[in-house]
């Protein structure tokens, strides 16, 4: 990499998001999400800057099926942790349409209590089709927030099924969200995201207190089938009313009691550093792909082997290997500054 170094306005904001300006802070977040190169490589330098003033926050992750109630959860626990005086920001990555291309961005009217705190910070942004449930720099607004100051980051993933389990490779707990009646132990089995959850959360329990005590309980053997992923954790399963703001308190002790387990036992320092070293290659993967399209032989022959691999007249396998292996190879060329 070049030896880049901040404007005086990028100075300035990077001061800003140091002390803690909602509108330095929002601004940032819009810098690392442009597409335009020369703002990538602004926000890659006012990252590294920032760098130091990252990591002490604790890192939720909220997950689970559309209509579970992922935004009313997260505000009636925003309200309550600034209660108990910690600043909380909140990244909520809305579903993009498939065909436009559009968001609607509307987490930010559904927490409307918490986002007229000036304790909490609220940033919708569209997945982008960002596989994972997370918008795509979702990781790098997440430092920008801790820089700023806020001691809890809760990011609420789209809901979308089994592929949104990216957001439990960026935090520190992974919640899983679950309504009562929603199914039994062996579809819960089933659904990959169950093995990823550090805490599991049956909410709405007030709609049906019985059915939330039978769905929590047909979860805990669910979970008993399965090896859990710390030898200093076994995944506890709640019911809660976030509506009701009943059982919420609980619900922090325990996430409490997982940080300080995995804290004690050296797995949540680990577990960031593996964090760290996925996301290099994801972006390594992504950089790569980008750049081989961007090869002037590989965007001369790519038109026609995809119009042949439609048509059936060659294989992906076939089509693939000759992009790959053709004289002046895609690769041969990157240069990486």
């Amino acid at each position: 990499m070049a030896d880049f170094r901040l404007t005086d306005d990028d100075h300035a904001l990077a001061d800003g998001v140091r002390a803690g300006t909602r509108r330095a802070l929002a601004k940032a977040i819009t810098l690392i999400e442009s597409v335009k190169p020369e703002h990538q490589t602004r926000a890659e330098v006012l990252l590294d800057d920032l760098l130091p003033n990252t990591g002490q926050a604790f890192r939720v992750g909220i997950t689970g099926v559309p209509g579970v109630g992922k935004s009313t959860f997260i505000e009636a626990l925003g309200m309550q942790l600034i209660e108990q005086g910690h600043r909380v920001a909140v990244l909520a990555v809305d579903p993009s349409s498939s065909v436009t291309g559009g968001s609607i961005l509307g987490d930010k009217t559904r927490m409307d209590q918490l986002s007229m705190r000036e304790e909490a910070f609220i940033r919708p942004s569209p997945s982008s089709g960002s596989l994972g449930g997370v918008a795509e720099k979702t990781r790098e607004a997440m430092l920008l927030c801790e820089a700023a100051g806020f001691d809890v980051i809760i990011v609420e993933t789209v809901g979308v099924g089994q592929s949104e389990t990216t957001v439990a490779g960026m935090t520190d707990c992974f919640v899983l969200l679950q309504l009562p009646n929603a199914g039994d132990d062996l579809q819960a089995i089933k659904k990959g995201v169950v093995e990823l959850a550090d805490i599991v959360v049956f909410n709405k329990a007030d709609i049906d207190p019985v059915a939330a005590d039978r769905g929590a309980a047909q979860m805990r053997s669910a979970l008993a089938m399965l090896r859990p992923s710390s030898a200093n954790w076994q995944p506890p399963v709640l019911t809660v009313s976030a509506t009701r703001r009943i059982a919420m308190a609980d619900f922090w002790a325990t996430a409490e009691q997982y940080r300080q387990a995995m804290s004690e036992s050296g797995e949540l320092a680990a577990k960031r550093r593996r964090q760290s070293q996925a996301w290099m290659w994801q972006l390594i993967d992504s950089g790569l792909r980008a750049r081989f399209r961007r090869q002037p032989s590989v965007a001369t022959a790519l038109p026609k082997l995809t119009e042949a691999v439609e048509a059936g007249l060659t294989t992906p396998a076939a089509a693939a290997r000759r992009l790959l292996d053709m004289p002046g190879h895609a690769f041969d060329n990157l240069k990486f500054d």
